[in-house]
């Protein structure tokens, strides 16, 4: 078996626009003003910072500021999210060839449900670990340790793909092969159309079925 593994936002989602607004109400609650979307979102990617006083010019992330978050994001998320193009042409693929895709996201847990449900896309996913789920996130391996732990698998019997280096170096500490994306289409670096990855899944699928 090979274990397919997604990150979720940047990855399979757009979730730009709810996070920067997401991040930005739970500044108004702490009488911040509003940070830049490209600061936002470049502090997102960022696996060298503090998030707590990158975002919020804290020493730490308490309850009460996930909870903020959550709030906005529970409340506007339907709005402001979008499947990339091609996405779900991809995972319905996967699906009919009974390849098991699972996901691994620095999202609360209730978020990242909502999101798949509103997307119609959680039915596509065998397992999914959040944030809350692991002691440390991603650029942590935690969250990909866990998941061979589960399905009982080798490292080299699992991918995760995702498009930030956060989820990079993750994918090295865990010696999980990697492929970065932006479905978005704006890095020329990278994989940039879903039928891409496709193909490399379905590829790597032949050297692994039982």
């Amino acid at each position: 078996m090979l274990l397919t593994i997604f990150d979720l936002d940047g990855t399979l989602v757009d979730s730009s626009l709810v996070l920067v607004n997401s991040i930005n109400y739970v500044r108004e609650k702490l009488h911040l003003k509003p940070l830049d979307a490209r600061y936002i979102m470049n502090g997102i990617t960022n696996p060298h910072i503090n998030m707590a006083d990158y975002f919020y010019s804290l020493e730490s992330i308490d309850a009460i500021h996930e909870e903020w978050f959550k709030e906005y994001y529970s409340a506007n998320h339907t709005m402001q999210l979008r499947l990339y193009n091609g996405v779900r042409e991809m995972l319905e693929s996967f699906s009919r060839q009974k390849i098991t895709m699972a996901i691994a996201t620095n999202g609360y847990r209730n978020s990242t449900y909502e999101a798949l449900e509103y997307l119609d896309i959680r039915r596509y996913f065998s397992d999914i670990v959040c944030f809350e789920d692991v002691e440390n996130g991603k650029p942590a391996p935690d969250m990909l340790h866990l998941l061979l732990e589960k399905w009982a698998l080798s490292s080299e019997k699992a991918l995760f793909i995702g498009d930030s280096d956060r989820d990079k170096f993750a994918a090295k500490s865990a010696n999980i092969e990697f492929f970065q994306v932006d479905f978005g289409q704006n890095n020329r670096n990278v994989y940039n159309n879903p039928e891409e990855i496709k193909k490399i899944v379905e590829e790597r699928k032949k050297f692994y079925v039982k």
